[in-house]
């Protein structure tokens, strides 16, 4: 098969997954490399990932040298109060874990740009957040956050990143933090899952259409890139489904003479975390059910993309979702800062 390149994701430990599976010697090569510290754990239902990566490691892997964390609640659902509790919990504490080495006092700014297209629902998350901060900012006079929504370069005409640049350089903040809707590769991250990052962002960069920068680098000040994914190939769905398909059936021949296999009294599918021999469903469906997730997804690429389409999928219900998320990371901020300074 040609080789296709999978870079339609925004978050690191979805390129620390391609990077590990690819092929044993990159696994045993990024294991041994002292360039990227990966971990990972629960704090209630929040899985936590913690990734570090140096100039070393940025090469490993193909992001930016910088801290990320990851926070997923797997579970979540759009009626779960508990879990978006949960994570805006959890999304204060690495807030402002990863400012540690900022110093904010009660004189400093804080220039906070919405990037997306509010016209695009699952493009909107910025400008939905800047609008949420902008509503609680008039109510408590709060005068640390600048707030910004410059639109999309297709909107403008104009680089999103020259607009940020100029706005910096008129009113020197201490800090920009970037919030914008990211890609995902696996359909289990939708709308479940925030990124936070000290590295800058490329808008667009997900879906294949990648804009200038918005980083220290180019800015000269400290930027924090904020995300939720809300898009995912379509080529992902049916490689997930398909590997669903396969690990159901195999665990279901695998379980059929044991005792535990009889006491089911519910639907039940497998778990794609556990380890299952993918031979037994082999004889069914033939070789390609023996292949990794990978190189299914590999082909179903190289199938679909003969025409001249590609799809991006989102949730039916990313209006709700788009709403509590900007709700959420307005909330977060805001409760931050307050914590921070006080």
């Amino acid at each position: 098969m040609q080789e296709i390149i999978w870079n339609r994701t925004d978050l690191i430990d979805e390129t620390e997954e391609v990077v590990q599976h690819q092929t044993k010697q990159q696994k045993e090569k990024l294991d041994e490399t002292e360039g990227v510290k990966f971990e990972e754990f629960y704090e209630n239902r929040v899985k936590v990932t913690k990734v570090t990566v140096n100039q070393e490691g940025a090469k490993e892997i193909g992001k930016k040298e910088g801290q990320y964390f990851t926070l997923t609640v797997p579970t979540l659902n759009i009626d779960d109060h508990d879990g978006m509790k949960q994570l805006e919990k959890a999304f204060v504490k690495y807030i402002d874990e990863i400012h540690q080495n900022i110093k904010l006092t009660k004189k400093s700014k804080i220039l906070v740009i919405g990037l997306g297209n509010k016209t695009i629902t699952p493009d909107a998350i910025g400008p939905f957040t800047i609008d949420a901060m902008q509503s609680r900012q008039l109510e408590e006079h709060n005068e640390q956050f600048i707030l910004y929504a410059p639109g999309v370069t297709g909107q403008t005409g104009f680089e999103t990143s020259d607009f940020v640049l100029a706005l910096s350089e008129k009113i020197q903040p201490d800090l920009v933090i970037a919030i914008d809707a990211l890609a995902t590769r696996g359909t289990a991250r939708l709308c479940k899952t925030i990124q936070i990052t000290n590295t800058g962002i490329h808008p667009g960069s997900g879906v294949g259409n990648q804009r200038a920068e918005i980083s220290k680098e180019v800015l000269g000040i400290p930027v924090t890139a904020i995300g939720v994914p809300t898009v995912v190939d379509a080529t992902v769905i049916i490689a997930d489904a398909v590997d669903k398909v396969f690990r159901s059936i195999a665990t279901k021949i695998q379980e059929k003479d044991k005792p535990s296999g009889k006491l089911s009294v519910t639907s039940w599918t497998s778990d794609s975390n556990s380890d299952l021999d993918l031979n037994v469903v082999r004889p069914i469906f033939g070789e390609w059910s023996t292949w990794s997730k990978a190189e299914r997804r590999q082909l179903f690429e190289e199938v679909l993309l003969s025409g001249s389409q590609r799809l991006i999928v989102t949730p039916k219900e990313v209006d709700i979702w788009m709403t509590k998320y900007s709700v959420l990371i307005s909330n977060g901020l805001f409760n931050w800062v307050e914590d921070r300074l006080n």
